[in-house]
Order: structure tokens, then sequence, then C-alpha cells
């Protein structure tokens, strides 16, 4: 195989972000069969781009890296739009009467401030600003889980996992960092995602909403792989070949297709 194709090798790393972006994740070999280059050469694109922060990898090829973590007020003004619409396809699929399991998370809190009241939900959360959100809508009951006040903006630590262990609810919606579509939904912190787990165990129905920039991306501890969530709610701007590989993996999509 040649060291320097067409594309000039320059342009490879480029053209291999963008698929990367498209489709949440490449394989070496792949490439190195595509561009017909050997996969050590691909191998040294993905660390240039790897130092860049554009990629993360891991065996066999690369994935997108998790977002930058960011503050919980920076988060409340980015992507309102995106937020909006996410909620909205939210709450158009819970159900009158459910308990509905809604922890940290500035697109939680959109779907917190859009909870239709007629629903007669019980909201239970462990982050005060959604409880509070949630609150001024007639109708609906808000439980508020206690706990250590984490940077998130959650409860978390060894009272609100207790308190979630004797829970039931119908629907639990994460606050996810990333979203993979090989392993699922991810946390940037060990004490968060332990308390995601657990509400993952209690719930009947996971559904994920997430923003594009989450998409593709691992964060360090799992909260739920994709056997254990049934719909993942996006944007209209996700990029469709990240979206069919949720679907590829039996997961409900929305919006779904037409």
């Amino acid at each position: 195989m040649s060291s320097d194709p067409s594309p000039l090798a320059a342009q490879r790393p480029q053209q291999i972000l963008e698929e990367l972006r498209q489709q949440g994740r490449v394989v070496a070999a792949d490439l190195a069969r595509r561009y017909a280059v050997s996969e050590d050469s691909i191998r040294r694109d993905l660390r240039e781009l790897a130092a860049q922060g554009l990629c993360q990898r891991v065996y066999g090829g690369a994935v997108l890296p998790p977002p930058k973590e960011r503050p919980l007020r920076e988060r409340l003004t980015r992507d309102r739009g995106d937020k909006a619409e996410l909620a909205a396809r939210v709450c158009a699929l819970l159900q009158p009467g459910q308990v509905v399991l809604l922890d940290a998370g500035s697109t939680n809190l959109a779907i917190a401030q859009q909870l239709p009241a007629a629903l007669g939900l019980t909201l239970i959360t462990n982050a005060p600003q959604i409880a509070t959100a949630a609150s001024v809508h007639e109708g609906t009951t808000v439980q508020l889980i206690g706990g250590r006040l984490a940077s998130g903006g959650g409860a978390v630590g060894s009272e609100a996992l207790a308190q979630v262990q004797r829970l039931r609810a119908d629907v639990y919606l994460p606050g996810p960092c990333a979203v993979d579509g090989d392993t699922g939904v991810w946390a940037m912190d060990s004490e968060e995602a332990t308390l995601k787990r657990a509400m993952v165990a209690c719930s009947s129905r996971v559904i994920v909403a997430a923003t594009t920039e989450k998409l593709g991306a691992r964060g360090h501890w799992q909260i739920a792989s994709l056997d254990e969530i049934d719909d993942l709610v996006l944007t209209t701007s996700a990029p469709p070949a990240l979206a069919a590989r949720f679907r590829a993996a039996g997961i409900t999509v929305h919006p779904t297709l037409p």
C-alpha cells in the first residue's frame, strides 16, 4: 500500500475527522482500505487528531471526544433552541399520571419547564433548580431527593443513593454527558454515575434526550448500555448516520423516520 495516497496525506486527517463527526466512529482497518494506505498511516492520522483534542482513540479506531465540561451556569445559556426542541419531543412521550425521574442537567431543566400540567405527573428529581421549575405547573407533584449538592446541580452521595434505591419510576430521563452508538450513555463523574445507574435500575422506561455535541462520544463512567435505553430523542440537526446506528441497536429514535 502507498504511504502517500490521493487525497494527499496532509488532507486525509481532515477528511477522517469529517467522517467521524457524521458517523460517530471510525475503524482504522476500514480507513486504510479506503485510502489505500497502511493502518500505521491511519493510526498516525488518528494520533494527530487526538493530540488536537478532536477524537478519542479506542481499540481499532476512534470515537468523538466527550464534550468539554462546562459550568452549569454556562450550559444553561448554550443551545437553548435545541434544548427546547428536545423538551417538546420528550413531553409528547409522557403519559397521564406517570412517575417521572429527572436528574440534573440543562436539557432536563428545559423539559421541567415544559411539562404539561394536564398530565398530572409526579416528578422526582435530585436537582433543586429542576424541582423549582416543575413546581409552577399546577397538577404536577414534585418530590426532591436530598444529599450533597454537586457542581452539576444535583444531589449525590450515600443519602441520595439510598433514596433512589427505594423508588420505582415509570420513566427516567438521565442527563447524559455522552451517548455512544456502541456502548451507551456516559457520565464524567463517578459519584453522579453511581446515582444515575441506580435511577436506570429503578425505572421501567429510559428516555435519553441528547444534543448533537454529545452523540458519538464516550465519558469516563458508563451509566446505561444500549439495551437499557428505550428511546433516544434527538434534534432535527443530528447526523442521520448517527441516528441510524442507534436504530440498528433496537432503540426507538425520535423524530422517527418518515
